[in-house]
C-alpha cells in the first residue's frame, strides 16, 4: 500500500517537471523573439547605444559639466538620432577601449580611433568621419622643433594609440601613460621632453597650459578616424554608416567641424562617410 502513493508522487513530480520545462522553453522562446523585434541592432539595452569614450581629450572627446561632449561624441549623438537611438556615454581608458567594444561591454567605441590593419583584428570599423594629424607638444622652453629631433629624448605617448605605434616604429622607446592627462602632466612637470598627440588634442592642451606647453610640429595622420564596432555586428555598423551620410548631407558634420576645429583646413582629397555625399563647407553650414 505504501508503494502506490510513492509511485503516484513520482509520476506527479515527473509530469510537473515536464510541464515546467515546457513552459520555461515557451517563455524563453517568446522573450528571445520579443528581444529581437525590440532590439534589431543587438544593443546592450534596446533603443540605447552604449558608447565607450574618454573624459580627457578635448576637443575630440571629453567630459564637461558632467556631460560627454566633443566633436566625435556630438557627431555620434546626431548619427544615432538618424536611426532612432539615444546614446549613453561611459568613460574608459583608450588602452582598454577596443577590447571592451569587441567583448560587448560597449556597443561602440567613440574616441577619434584611427583605422589600422592591426586594430581590424580586434574590431570592425565604420566609415571614416574625420582626418587627423600627429601633434608634437613640448615644454615651453624646449629647442625641439620637429619629429626628426626625438632620438634619445624622453617621449611620452598614450598607450595603445597610433602615436604609440608611430613612436615605437621610429625606435623612440616611448614612455606610455594610460590617459591624456598623464601625458600633459609629464610635460608640465618637465619629466618628458615631448608628447606625440592627436594634433587637435595637442593644440587644445597647449592653449590651456598657461604657457607651459607649446606645439612644435604637426604630421598628417596616415588614415581616417572611425567608430569601432564588435566583430560581426554588421547591422549596427551599416545603420550608423547610413546615419553618418545623412548628417554629412544635412550640414551637421560641417557645423561640428567649424565648432570644434575653427579654421582647420580640410584636406582636398578627404571625403567623410561613404564618399557618396558631399559635405557643405563649414562656413556655409554654420
Amino acid at each position: 500500500m505504501r508503494i502506490l502513493p510513492a509511485l503516484t508522487r513520482a509520476a506527479a513530480l515527473g509530469v510537473a517537471a515536464v510541464l515546467a520545462a515546457t513552459a520555461l522553453a515557451a517563455c524563453g522562446g517568446e522573450d528571445a523573439s520579443t528581444a529581437s523585434a525590440d532590439n534589431p541592432y543587438g544593443l546592450l539595452q534596446p533603443g540605447v547605444l552604449r558608447a565607450g569614450t574618454l573624459t580627457d581629450a578635448p576637443p575630440n572627446v571629453y567630459l564637461k559639466d558632467g556631460k560627454f561632449t566633443g566633436f566625435d561624441n556630438d557627431l555620434l549623438t546626431a548619427v544615432a538620432a538618424k536611426v532612432g537611438l539615444k546614446v549613453e556615454f561611459v568613460g574608459t581608458d583608450f588602452s582598454a577601449l577596443l577590447a571592451q567594444v569587441n567583448n560587448r561591454k560597449f556597443d561602440i567605441g567613440s574616441s577619434s580611433i584611427t583605422i589600422t590593419e592591426a586594430r581590424k583584428k580586434t574590431v570592425d570599423f565604420g566609415n571614416g568621419y574625420d582626418f587627423g594629424h600627429f601633434g608634437l607638444d613640448v615644454p615651453a622652453g624646449s629647442s625641439i622643433t620637429g619629429f626628426d629631433q626625438l632620438a634619445g629624448k624622453r617621449v611620452v605617448v598614450v598607450q595603445g594609440t597610433v602615436q604609440d605605434d608611430y613612436a615605437t616604429g621610429e625606435g623612440l622607446d616611448p614612455v606610455r601613460v594610460p590617459d591624456y592627462n598623464g601625458a600633459i602632466n609629464q610635460l608640465k612637470a618637465g619629466t618628458a621632453d615631448a608628447w606625440i598627440a592627436p594634433a587637435e588634442i595637442g593644440d587644445k592642451s597647449a592653449a590651456d597650459s598657461a604657457g607651459k606647453i607649446k606645439v612644435a610640429a604637426k604630421l598628417l595622420s596616415p588614415a581616417p578616424t572611425a567608430y569601432a564596432f564588435a566583430k560581426g555586428n554588421d547591422k549596427l555598423r551599416e545603420a550608423l554608416d547610413k546615419g553618418l551620410d545623412e548628417v554629412i548631407a544635412d550640414g551637421t558634420w560641417s557645423r561640428l567641424q567649424a565648432q570644434y576645429y575653427p579654421g582647420r583646413p580640410i584636406p582636398a582629397d578627404f571625403r567623410p562617410g561613404s564618399g557618396a555625399v558631399v559635405a557643405p563647407s563649414p562656413s556655409a553650414s554654420s
